[in-house]
């Protein structure tokens, strides 16, 4: 009698492989871009994706569809025995944490991301002349059919014509990666592909771009005329914290950065008894850049609002943007930048995923921090930060390092919020104040008419200057106040060649009161405390655009002004409550109820 072996493969080839096919890679430019690091790593000044079309017969028409994807780089190319490995899942040359220059490492690349998107794909290697190059492949196909159970030997194979023609450089050295069999494409056709990885391709490589490193070329051509290339373009670095020079930006600002630098930091943190630093930039949108009305409905407007987040870069190349922090209801948002980049050293700390689309330990801690989640719980018992950061490292939590880091973006970014908030109402100041069809004209006329009545104010005196010395004298109020000086300037002359009394005017003052009042220069300069939390929820509220807003959002402004308005009287309420019976009580009444009169004859038009 014959026994039949029960012994059976941990991971059957056949199941194993179909499995890896879902290895999340986002979209095919993600995995496009796995291919790109295996050169950039191979040290290639230049890498080209090429697209090869077919015309396809459809139900009803013909269209082109994209029937081959090609990766071309002038690297230093692969040795046979490098070859080998380059098509085996979690083989390379840089798994070891001693080899870790760059943004290789998990050997998982090049399988991983090709099966993702296709059955089929032939490598070719070359290091002494491309007629000399060396070819291995991988079939899912015949895997699956048991054909197939280990990886072949590469041989020495000449590389198809269609790629020599539709290629535009072969070096002495370098790599041809073809998929073929393409069954899981997010887009069909080259054009959709390219345009869709012109801008993620140019955010994650921007430094090696930028730097002069790499150049990367994407082109098309149809398979029957590989010698005419369709489409045929560079990718320009798209920088998402806007401080490069010469980018993928729209005008005006492709040539020049959008935004200013906020502030630089370098984080040095000790790691498996070792010293790393991770730096972290911020940056603003310069004023220019929203002087424009509706500068989010501008062409680079709308490039900045696919950039928002927090760029995560390892050795140079962006592996995500985080929106942890990102306030997902303001369209401000898109006016502010983050990059934290770190050494692949820390890999492990980060918490990065062995697609390199992420670093998971990272995003945890940024969205701990964003909703204070289990935050109270780490800085409680009035413990000092260093201490708890001491007690986490103690107890091995990943999170000790990071959360100084995350504490410190998150700080940053309220005072760059309330920095752009500045801007913009500087600027709704500009355009809310310039029409004499107003409440300040309103005022203006009711208060003309309480003067002939005998009440005179502190303000009214200064009247009697020139138009000239008015002016300044508003001005230099304004400025002194904290307004920006172009706002100043602009607000002063419309008060003044108006004959307006008032005049309403945004800063971040260091104070609790919500308002401040300055007469100077003959009028009544109102500075509106941007730092008040009543600002923003009864004056900003109010005064954004209404245009373009539906019906749902308006609504929700109105209750939320309206909160606002009952909120702020409650305070006052509260406020002559907790005074103590006596003169400062009848005080506080006297001023409300003299306050209402001359409200009321303000309001009366109305």
């Amino acid at each position: 009698m014959t026994l039949v072996s029960n012994e059976q493969s941990y991971v059957p080839a056949h199941l194993a492989i179909e499995a890896m096919r879902d290895n999340g890679y986002k979209n095919t430019a993600y995995a496009v871009a796995e291919l790109i690091d295996n050169s950039i790593q191979a040290d290639a000044s230049f890498v080209q994706l090429i697209c090869g079309e077919r015309e396809e017969e459809l139900a009803t028409r013909k269209t082109k569809r994209i029937n081959k994807i090609a990766i071309l780089d002038n690297g230093t190319g692969m040795n046979e025995e490098v070859l080998k490995m380059a098509l085996q899942f979690g083989n390379g040359t840089r798994l070891g944490k001693t080899n870790r220059s760059g943004i290789g490492r998990f050997g998982m690349g090049l399988p991983a991301s090709s099966i993702s998107q296709c059955k089929r794909v032939d490598v070719w290697s070359w290091q002494d002349g491309v007629e000399n190059a060396t070819h291995i492949y991988l079939d899912i196909d015949e895997v699956k059919k048991g054909e197939r159970q280990t990886m072949p030997n590469p041989v020495k194979m000449d590389i198809p014509q269609i790629w020599h023609e539709a290629g535009a450089e072969f070096g002495e050295s370098g790599t041809l990666v073809v998929w073929s069999k393409l069954d899981r494409m997010m887009w069909s056709k080259a054009s959709t592909l390219i345009d869709n990885s012109e801008a993620l391709i140019g955010r994650m490589y921007r430094k090696f771009i930028n730097q002069g490193i790499t150049k990367i070329q994407m082109s098309a051509f149809d398979i029957e005329t590989p010698y005419e290339l369709t489409i045929d373009k560079y990718a320009l670095p798209n920088d998402p914290i806007y401080l490069m020079n010469d980018t993928s930006c729209p005008e005006p600002f492709n040539k020049e950065p959008m935004f200013n630098s906020f502030d630089e930091r370098t984080f040095t943190i000790n790691f498996e008894n070792e010293m790393h630093d991770v730096v972290v930039k911020l940056s603003y949108a310069k004023e220019e850049a929203r002087l424009k009305p509706n500068a989010g409905a501008t062409q680079y407007g709308k490039h900045a609002a696919k950039n928002v987040g927090i760029s995560i870069v390892r050795a140079g190349r962006e592996l995500d943007i985080d929106q942890s922090l990102v306030l997902q209801y303001d369209p401000t948002e898109r006016w502010w930048g983050v990059e934290v980049e770190f050494p692949p050293s820390l890999d492990e700390l980060m918490g990065v995923t062995n697609n390199k689309q992420s670093a998971r330990n990272f995003a945890d801690i940024m969205n701990m921090v964003d909703k204070d989640k289990d935050l109270d719980s780490l800085l409680k018992s009035g413990k000092s930060f260093d201490q708890v950061i001491a007690e986490l490292e103690e107890e091995g939590d990943p999170r000790a390092p990071l959360l100084e880091i995350a504490i410190y973006i998150k700080n940053q970014l309220s005072c760059i919020r309330a920095l752009l908030k500045q801007q913009t109402s500087g600027m709704k100041s500009k355009e809310r104040y310039t029409s004499k069809n107003n409440a300040e004209q309103t005022a203006t006329d009711l208060t003309n008419q309480r003067k002939d009545m005998g009440f005179i104010g502190t303000s009214d005196k200064d009247e009697e200057h020139s138009t000239e010395e008015k002016q300044t004298e508003i001005e230099e109020e304004l400025v002194d106040s904290g307004v920006d000086e172009d706002v100043a300037k602009q607000l002063a002359a419309n008060t003044v060649s108006n004959n307006l009394k008032y005049l309403f005017a945004p800063s971040s003052l260091e104070s609790d009161a919500l308002f401040t009042v300055r007469p100077r220069g003959g009028a009544i300069n109102i500075i509106l405390n941007t730092r008040h939390p009543g600002y923003e929820h009864l004056v900003e509220v109010l005064e954004d655009e209404v245009e373009n807003c539906e019906q749902k959002e308006l609504a929700e402004r109105l209750n939320k002004a309206s909160e606002g308005l009952r909120l702020l009287l409650m305070a006052w309420a509260r406020y002559e409550d907790e005074l103590p019976d006596g003169l400062m009580k009848e005080n506080a009444q006297n001023a409300r109820s003299d306050w209402g009169r001359v409200a009321k004859s303000f309001l009366r038009k109305y």
